[in-house]
């Protein structure tokens, strides 16, 4: 197992190096310290691989206990806090603190770290410009702001010197004035402004959400259970999806509360989180000459155990064209090819094969959907296939037994009596 994790880890060790990741967590986190601690261990052993990172921390939790021993009674609208000018002195104590036990605890564990030794630092600073949220709706938000503007030449500066980048909560106007910010939209415009690789979210778990969401599948669930998700969860759904509509290609949410999560996220193929994309992280395409190493990967063990009709690469070159892939983020984990035979108003199902670790989620299924509505596309009334052992499959989905001689003259010809198969048949 750790074998066949290193060889896993490996190309994405090479594909993050030296690629901008912002890491937002809440205050929460803190409040757990052991958790926390093996947190900070995955964050130095990332940092140290060669990402840049740019860690965003929360301070929610901290500031309400600053809060109430102060006895400020707390104000909301819009979701927005409302900042007095009274309230500036614990809240920058609360902010100030979270601040110093995370450039501690990371100072420490980098002083620990072995290996190349690229995170050296960690740095902090005004990297921020904050505006007031003003007045909305006759409520004087106080010093409750958003961001105007990011140092985008200082953070770069910093992370091009091999540190690690931590940014608060708290941002400045160019008069000097404190502003409160939301530390999900802090991590947002940091990502935005950096054009980062990965705006990644350390959050509540995450029960029954899928490994890859796009876009409009996390507006949908929104409209349909936000009131049922914790603010936090939320904010961070809200703040992803902005930053995907503004290009930022890659979000990930994953639980704070998993030791490795992170690891396991970044550097495995299927991670352990949910990623959001604007464009599907798994998606049917036509095949390219690139994609000859993968379906031959997929259909070669087929084809030793007799499963399948063995192709050679130099054909499967000349039949690209005839190929469909599901590629999970670069990956080909499932193919099939169509045949047509347009004077017969037909066409033949081909090497539908999933990868095993992929089978059992539906993909053949969607697949050999995709390839029905192709074979309607091109006008053919029917399709067909040949098999020795995935007869039920095919019998559930509308497949109905077919003789020989109702094949088209030319597969007829080609047809092996020595495998026997089984001929199948739908009409479209």
């Amino acid at each position: 197992m750790l074998v066949q994790g290193l060889r896993d880890a490996v190309p994405y060790i090479r594909e993050h190096e030296d690629h901008v990741f912002v890491l937002a967590f809440g205050g929460e986190a803190l409040d757990e310290p052991a958790s926390f601690e093996r947190l900070i261990r995955d964050i130095v052993l990332i940092a140290d691989l060669g990402v840049r990172l740019v860690l965003v921390p929360g301070a929610r939790p901290q500031i309400n206990r600053r809060f109430q021993a102060a006895g400020f009674e707390e104000r909301f609208h819009g979701g927005l806090r409302v900042t007095e000018p009274e309230m500036i002195d614990p809240l920058t104590e609360a902010v100030g603190a979270v601040q110093f036990d995370v450039i501690s605890w990371l100072s420490a564990r980098l002083s620990l770290a072995s290996g190349s030794g690229l995170a050296q630092r960690v740095l902090t600073g005004n990297f921020v410009t904050a505006r007031p949220m003003g007045v909305i709706d006759g409520v004087d938000l106080g010093h409750t702001g958003a961001v105007r503007r990011v140092d985008v030449d200082g953070v770069r500066d910093a992370l091009g010197d091999g540190s690690i980048v931590v940014q608060s909560n708290i941002g400045y106007s160019p008069t000097g004035e404190l502003f409160n910010l939301r530390a999900e939209d802090v991590a947002e415009s940091m990502a935005v402004a950096l054009g980062a690789d990965k705006l990644i979210f350390l959050t509540d778990p995450l029960d029954d959400l899928p490994t890859a969401m796009s876009l409009s599948e996390v507006e949908g669930l929104l409209d349909r259970e936000g009131d049922k998700l914790s603010t936090e969860f939320q904010l961070h759904l809200h703040s992803a999806v902005r930053a995907c509509s503004k290009g930022v290609d890659r979000i990930h949410l994953v639980d704070r509360e998993v030791d490795g999560a992170l690891l396991v996220e970044l550097y495995t193929r299927d991670g352990c989180g949910t990623l959001i994309t604007s464009e599907p992280y798994e998606r049917i395409r036509p095949a390219t000459l690139d994609d000859i190493g993968g379906i031959l990967a997929l259909i070669e063990p087929m084809e030793q155990a007799g499963v399948l009709v063995r192709r050679s690469r130099e054909q499967l070159e000349l039949e690209t064209d005839r190929f469909v892939v599901i590629d999970r983020d670069g990956d080909i984990i499932a193919c099939a090819a169509l045949y047509p035979f347009p004077e017969d108003g037909t066409a033949e199902l081909a090497a539908l094969v999933v990868h095993p670790a992929y089978q059992g989620g539906g993909r053949a299924a969607r697949l050999l959907g995709f390839m029905e509505s192709r074979a309607r596309s091109l006008g053919l009334k029917s399709l067909f296939l040949l098999s020795t052992q995935t007869m039920a499959f095919f019998r559930e989905r509308g497949y109905a037994d077919e003789s020989l001689d109702r094949l088209p003259a030319e597969r007829r010809a080609l047809y092996n009596l020595k495998r026997n198969s089984r001929i199948f048949r739908k009409w479209l």
